[in-house]
């Protein structure tokens, strides 16, 4: 590879990056939103892929996800992440009770395609842009079919799954190892919902929720 070409890899790169980090930031402040996990005054609306968006403007909840979304970035650059998944868990029990997952599938590796390649495959931003809209659109409409969940009696956590062969000593201290506890919903009364994916030229990311169902 030229470094004409190499420095287009990076570029393209860098903006599937922005790309997929921007619709990670805000699925997180929608499902945040959406299930009640903060009071809705604690968000103010922008607008985004054509739609009126909900972020929170609470700033320790700005600051965490900003603090996630820093190295998340990092890893999407390295392709060293392949799932974040946002768990939402009770305050009384830590009894998971929603995992949406976001799988990150890497479609080409840039490093490696020459540029017949990349004509071929080359994907405007704007189309992404529309793919992301919908599935926005899809997850606000499915909202008032989960459970319904009391404000404030819920929390979240983010988890990322690594690339296996990862070294561990390069992830951040304030990033812990889950041990094994992939914070799973328990029980049988478990239902799952996909959303459409949605790319860009070099990833394509999936989104599904699955939760427990009201047993009552």
């Amino acid at each position: 590879m030229t470094s004409s070409s190499s420095q287009l890899a990076k570029l393209a790169l860098k903006g599937s990056l922005k790309i997929v980090a921007d619709y990670f930031e805000f699925a997180i402040n929608s499902i945040l939103f959406q299930r009640g996990i903060y009071p809705p005054e604690d968000f103010h609306t922008i607008k985004k892929y054509g739609l009126p968006l909900l972020v929170s403007a609470d700033d320790d909840v700005k600051a965490y996800i900003d603090k996630i979304m820093l190295q998340v970035k990092k890893w999407i650059y390295g392709r060293k992440i392949g799932k974040l998944v946002v768990v939402i868990i009770s305050k009384s029990t830590a009894e998971v009770v929603e995992r949406w997952e976001f799988n990150i599938e890497i479609l080409q590796d840039n490093d490696n395609n020459n540029e017949d390649n990349k004509q071929e495959i080359e994907k405007p931003k704007e189309e992404s842009h529309r793919e992301i809209q919908m599935i926005i659109r899809q997850i606000t409409s499915l909202v008032s079919y989960l459970p319904l969940l009391e404000v404030d009696e819920y929390t979240f956590n983010v988890l990322v799954h690594t690339d296996p062969n990862y070294d561990t000593a390069h992830i951040p201290n304030e990033w812990c190892d889950t041990n094994g506890n992939a914070k799973l919903i328990g029980g049988n009364s478990i239902e799952q919902v996909k959303f459409k994916s949605f790319s860009t030229n070099i990833h394509e990311i999936g989104t599904s929720v699955s939760y427990k169902l009201d047993e009552t």
